[in-house]
């Protein structure tokens, strides 16, 4: 298969994938009565035609992009983290434990002590399926698989037996103290006078960015990145040079698997102001798509986050102001998940004819 070139790989073959998914999307409105024009009309007006839909946009692009950087990291070490799912429930339990600890006078004081408590146990999650690689050749897919549902039925015995308050029906967490309330975007000075509504956004969704950039840093201008990188490329000729793969799986899914449990500072701590059942609400399993669409660098995971919290929201707004079902929103972004992931090869080859060389002479 022709090399395509740098900027084709990373914008032609994304955006391409994109406009497959929108086509196969728009047929299946088409097919059950309802008209394609009208659906992203209400979709863009929803997710980006305001503030108001802008912050909701913002909200869920903020969860993708803590888990969407999990899945990154890992793969530049060729392992694929399929347990960000799993990890973000634990970082809500570290979380939830962290901010019912103390009565939090500020949350200035609690967001750094909620974000180690997070970033801890989403990385001992990660940590039984990484040693379990490393040592006992334990394949890293099957492991966090299975790890997602043991850590779904921890979260309910932990949220029916141990952290229910008495008397209270729903299987949740007591509501975290009003120190602990993270400033949404409305409230923040300078932002107010764009956000003039409550939205869900906060201010995780800055940690978010930073992490973007730490990551970066990470990865491209840091020994352990360089050593995660060239074991991902070559295992063989990593271990000759003397990276120890023990390490590198290691060190690479902690990060993973706090990146993973840093997403709970945003829905556990700062929407909910709880912990729940299914409080990653799937977005560990979104991080996936996330990372394979932003080709695996922290800018790119930041412009797919911002895409499927475009379609979260807009599937939202679809399922309140016209009859298409809001499950139309899982069908489009498992459109998307196919074309940028399964299909990916597909249109490499359809594009690789374009940029094929030509012998001398000919057209």
């Amino acid at each position: 298969m022709t090399q395509l070139p740098r900027w084709a790989d990373v914008v032609l073959v994304p955006l391409i994938s994109l406009l497959l998914a929108g086509a196969i999307s728009a047929i299946v409105i088409w097919a059950i009565g309802e008209s394609p024009w009208q659906a992203l009309k209400t979709m863009v007006d929803g997710a980006v035609g305001s503030a108001y839909g802008w912050g909701y946009t913002l909200y869920y692009a903020t969860s993708f992009i803590f888990t969407g950087l999990a899945v990154t990291v890992a793969f530049h070490a060729s392992l694929f983290n399929i347990g960000g799912e799993g990890q973000a429930q634990l970082g809500g339990l570290g979380v939830a434990l962290v901010c019912l600890a103390l009565p939090w006078p500020h949350w200035t004081l609690a967001l750094p002590a909620a974000m180690i408590g997070g970033a801890l146990f989403g990385a001992a999650w990660a940590a039984i399926p990484a040693y379990l690689q490393a040592r006992r050749g334990s394949h890293i897919v099957i492991t966090t698989i299975m790890f997602n549902y043991i850590a779904a039925a921890l979260i309910i015995y932990m949220l029916v037996s141990v952290l229910k308050p008495v008397g209270q029906m729903d299987p949740a967490t007591a509501r975290f103290p009003a120190g602990t309330h993270l400033p949404t975007l409305h409230e923040i000075p300078g932002f107010n006078l764009i956000f003039t509504k409550q939205v869900p956004a906060n201010v995780s969704l800055f940690v978010a960015l930073f992490a973007c950039w730490l990551i970066w840093i990470l990865l491209w201008r840091t020994r352990l990145g360089y050593e995660i990188r060239a074991f991902g490329r070559s295992e063989p000729a990593a271990k000759y040079a003397g990276i120890s793969p023990f390490r590198v799986t290691m060190y690479a899914m902690l990060i993973s698997g706090a990146l993973a449990g840093l997403m709970s500072i945003n829905n556990v701590m700062g929407e909910s102001g709880r912990l729940v059942q299914n409080s990653a609400e799937g977005a560990g399993f979104i991080g996936i798509a996330v990372a394979l669409m932003g080709r695996n660098h922290p800018i790119g995971v930041f412009l797919a986050a911002i895409l499927f919290g475009f379609l979260y929201q807009g599937g939202a707004e679809l399922g309140l102001w016209t009859s298409i079902p809001i499950e139309l929103r899982t069908v489009v972004q498992g459109l998307v998940i196919l074309f940028t992931g399964a299909l990916d090869h597909m249109v490499r080859m359809f594009l690789g004819q374009f940029f094929r060389p030509r012998p001398l002479g000919v057209a």
